[in-house]
């Protein structure tokens, strides 16, 4: 066990940790829509117009921020048209990316922004530029979100929607370097400029528009788009063209096909943890190109696909990316989420790939039965970052650290918020042996009041399911004790663990024009 030593200035608030960094993605694959979130109104599950009530709920107990839709690979062959109108007047597709099976395009427009209304959250949609026109995705904008006589504003009040939605967060495009249209990063560039110009603002409405950004490392796609920032061609056009780049990186095997969520050995669980740790350094280096041509830091960054990704469950439809959820992709989101602490600020906004039944999912439904996975409650865990001002956390000793090929891998990673007074401080160990303890020094206020959660379990491997619901839940934690200023956590080996307490400060959030 190592004894860690670190410093916390309660009195020296950092940036806001956004709650946008905390969003979640539901794409038309498998059972994500299908199955998952739609049931149907004739369904014998519970279920609001359509959308399945406990999947709601569970939602809305993690106050899921926001929720991208429709993809990912299927948003570049969706055409949103076919999925507004009476839903037996709707035309089927082919889902060619994702199992090759037949859409019937009864879960739409409307249908999506009913979900997110009956969730509290905020929409993001990807618009189609792979197999899609400027004017049809232009469309799409006045069709949501204008109101009086224009002609999508009649369309949608004919399809019984009188008034219009607020729709902020728009993609342009998705994975265009792949499933997107297979394009360079300078003709991707133009080509979101142009989008981006005939993407309206219609009555207050103000879109927030991010392009679709790089895979992983390709930090020569984000200089692509950012060197586009300086030209704002004639006066008729927008100051800018858009106002955050994407990029997506999961967290995998070498061999995927057989790395599965809960059969690993302590090798590969290492190997998973060093892919995992290279999510920081890509913010990092995407940020420093970004820095060049933006020092004010104007341009947002968004990691809108991120989570592990193994081998399928045996049985399932490859194409389906239906994935047990085990405590080792909980810890995995721990470390994620520090990263997004550390570097909030320019990051602005993250999405976990996916929100139910495919690959990292919150949930797993079994016919009537919803599963909250080991993710889901790191999620719950920690919604008390959102919005919350960031505290520093000074570790003054060395991290213990393993050793997979030539990666070394962090086994301890910590970062804490404040807000309305409260702080809140997250704590993971990845050590699939050792405990460890971090003696935290508070400065600067008045600590009282603590309280905190652990996830854990006896291995890694643990998972929840339908005969074993809760075999990894969070619970009440006694490990961590406050005298006078020092508050000492021991964190048991593989394990997750919030601490909340009273700061003696107030820490005001931002405002939503500030952010």
């Amino acid at each position: 066990m190592s004894q860690l030593r670190a410093v916390i200035n309660l009195d020296v608030p950092g940036p806001t940790v956004s709650r946008h960094l905390y969003g979640h993605f539901a794409e038309h694959l498998g059972a994500c829509i299908y199955g998952g979130i739609w049931v149907g109104e004739d369904s014998a599950i519970p279920n609001v117009r359509g959308i399945r009530t406990d999947i709601v709920e569970a939602l809305r107990e993690i106050a899921i921020p926001n929720l991208r839709w429709p993809g990912g690979c299927f948003a570049d062959e969706y055409h949103w048209r076919d999925g507004v109108g009476p839903r037996a007047d709707r035309p089927s597709m082919v889902n060619t990316h994702w199992g090759n099976v037949v859409e019937d395009n009864s879960f739409g427009t409307h249908e999506f922004m009913d979900l997110c209304e009956q969730l509290g959250t905020e929409p993001y949609i990807s618009g189609n530029v792979g197999s899609g026109t400027v004017r049809e995705m232009a469309e799409w904008v006045e069709y949501l979100t204008r109101g009086g006589e224009a002609p999508m504003s009649s369309l949608r009040r004919e399809n019984g929607r009188p008034d219009p939605w607020r729709v902020k967060y728009w993609g342009i495009g998705n994975e265009t370097w792949g499933c997107g249209g297979n394009m360079r990063g300078d003709y991707f560039a133009d080509l979101a400029r142009q989008y981006s110009t005939y993407c309206r603002n219609h009555d207050g409405n103000v879109l927030y528009k991010i392009a679709s950004g790089a895979r992983s490392d390709d930090y020569a796609w984000t200089q692509s788009l950012m060197q586009t920032l300086g030209d704002y061609g004639c006066g008729c056009n927008p100051k800018h063209y858009f106002d955050a780049v994407s990029f997506h990186f999961y967290t995998t095997m070498t061999d995927r096909k057989t790395g599965r969520a809960t059969d690993f050995s302590t090798d590969e669980y290492l190997e998973s943890l060093a892919n995992a740790w290279r999510v920081e350094t890509m913010i990092k280096r995407h940020s420093n190109v970004m820095d060049v041509y933006d020092p004010e830091g104007r341009i947002g960054l968004v990691l809108d696909e991120w989570g592990t990704w193994w081998a399928v469950e045996p049985g399932t439809n490859p194409r389906f990316l239906y994935q047990q959820n085990a405590l080792r992709d909980a810890l995995i989101a721990g470390l994620h989420f520090d990263a997004f602490h550390r570097n909030a600020g320019r990051l602005v906004m993250a999405n976990i790939a996916q929100t139910v039944n495919v690959l990292q999912a919150m949930l797993l439904t079994s016919d009537d039965v919803l599963i909250k996975t080991p993710t889901y409650h790191v999620f719950e865990m920690n919604k008390d970052h959102h919005d919350a001002a960031r505290l520093d956390v000074h570790l003054l000793d060395a991290t213990p650290t393993a050793h997979h090929d030539d990666a070394t891998v962090p086994l301890v990673t910590t970062t804490a918020t404040a807000k309305d007074g409260r702080a809140l401080i997250s704590l993971t160990n990845l050590d699939p042996e050792a405990d460890h303890t971090v003696a935290y020094d508070l400065r600067g206020g008045s600590p009282s009041d603590v309280s905190a959660r652990i996830l854990r379990a006896d291995s890694p491997q643990a998972h929840n399911t339908r005969e074993a619901p809760d075999a990894v839940a969070p619970v009440g934690y006694d490990g961590a004790t406050l005298s006078e200023n020092t508050l000492t956590v021991t964190i048991p080996a593989h394990s997750f663990i919030t601490v909340g307490f009273e700061t003696g400060r107030t820490h005001p959030s931002e405002s939503e024009d500030q952010r």
